[in-house]
């Protein structure tokens, strides 16, 4: 079961370990492949939550997955997390360091979403935005709905900024339904 609090006090456990090795920025980068990997994989998601796979066939697939890619202290943290049978909280555990690391670093995470891909200039736009608003370095994620009418959709630091046409209809619908100009023969 993917527990908000194991996630949290992993992740604790694992920052503090890196922060004072001076491990932080190398740890984080371990981080931010685990979490993509194991988010990518739902197969992988599904042999971390099965109970009946033994430790050691899970240490072997952590191993043969991030062996090469990681650290050494990310290895040493994987195979401890799948020692305490913790392994179907990877993804959680990760995205929590993640949270950690950019609260440490001063960095807020933005998502935006639109309709079609976006270009680079608009990105940086968008991000120089958002680092006037909130006046810290912005971690810029870019993504497309291919069921977006037209518009974004901007979310970052527990705010969010939709410009997206749906929205807009619905508001203008509304906005019609208590229309008091409109004759009730």
């Amino acid at each position: 079961m993917n527990n908000y609090r194991v996630n949290i006090n992993y992740a604790k456990a694992l920052f503090m370990l890196a922060t004072d090795r001076g491990q932080a920025d190398r740890v984080a980068d371990d981080m931010r492949l685990v979490e993509q990997v194991v988010a990518g994989s739902h197969e992988l998601g599904v042999v971390f939550a099965n109970p009946t796979v033994r430790y050691d066939k899970k240490t072997a697939i952590v191993e043969e997955l991030f062996g090469e890619a990681v650290s050494d202290e990310t290895m040493a943290f994987l195979r401890f997390v799948v020692k305490k049978n913790r392994s179907v909280n990877l993804r959680g555990i990760s995205g929590a360091y993640m949270d950690l690391y950019r609260e440490s670093k001063g960095i807020v995470l933005g998502e935006l979403v639109t309709h079609q891909e976006t270009d680079d200039s608009a990105k940086a736009y968008v991000r120089r935005l958002i680092e006037e608003y909130t006046g810290k370095q912005v971690e810029l994620h870019a993504s497309t709905d291919p069921h977006m009418l037209g518009g974004f959709k901007m979310e970052f630091d527990h705010n969010m900024y939709d410009a997206r046409l749906r929205t807009k209809i619905r508001k203008l619908r509304k906005e019609f339904a208590k229309n008091e100009y409109e004759s009730k023969l």
